[in-house]
């Protein structure tokens, strides 16, 4: 087992997103076939382009409003889905595509202040992921954003040692 856990946004946060049509800032939540390949925020698989409904609204993955706050675009299917449940790797359809998820990690300490950034290119992210908890003690979480785009996919926490051994 592995010294990370996968997080997605949340079925519920998605039935929310869903139910109201506005994301939390208030912005009309806008619905649309894919064209390109996401992923999902919840499922954390790709849209097929051209087949998939998507929702596209403004979504913060932080706590605390601050600098770092970074409110920016998401994407998740129009319909329900199951929400992503291999956690404890990153997922593989995203691992495999570098040229459709090009990945950055950015770790944030406890106060979310960003404390370490690195474009994962070449590298295999779980080992990365392994890796960065290990050398970096003040990164509480990552976060994996799409290193072109920079929006973000998904928190990786990281696991209490005594969850490890």
């Amino acid at each position: 087992m592995g010294n990370f856990r996968i997080v997605p946004l949340s079925g519920e946060y998605a039935h929310r997103i869903r139910e109201e049509m506005k994301d939390d800032f208030g912005h009309e939540v806008v619905e649309q076939l894919a064209t390109g390949y996401g992923p999902c925020r919840v499922s954390l698989k790709p849209f097929r382009p051209g087949i998939d409904k998507r929702l596209l609204f403004s979504h913060s993955p932080f706590k605390i409003d601050n600098a770092f706050n970074q409110p920016g675009p998401v994407f998740i299917h129009a319909d329900d889905v199951d929400e992503y449940s291999e956690v404890d790797r990153f997922p593989r359809q995203l691992k495999a595509d570098k040229k459709n998820f090009p990945l950055t990690l950015i770790g944030y300490n406890h106060h979310q202040q960003m404390t370490y950034s690195r474009m994962v290119g070449d590298d295999d992210v779980d080992e990365l992921i392994e890796c960065i908890f290990k050398k970096h003690e003040d990164v509480e979480y990552l976060h994996a954003r799409n290193a072109e785009a920079g929006c973000f996919i998904c928190k990786i926490e990281r696991l209490p040692v005594s969850s490890v051994e």
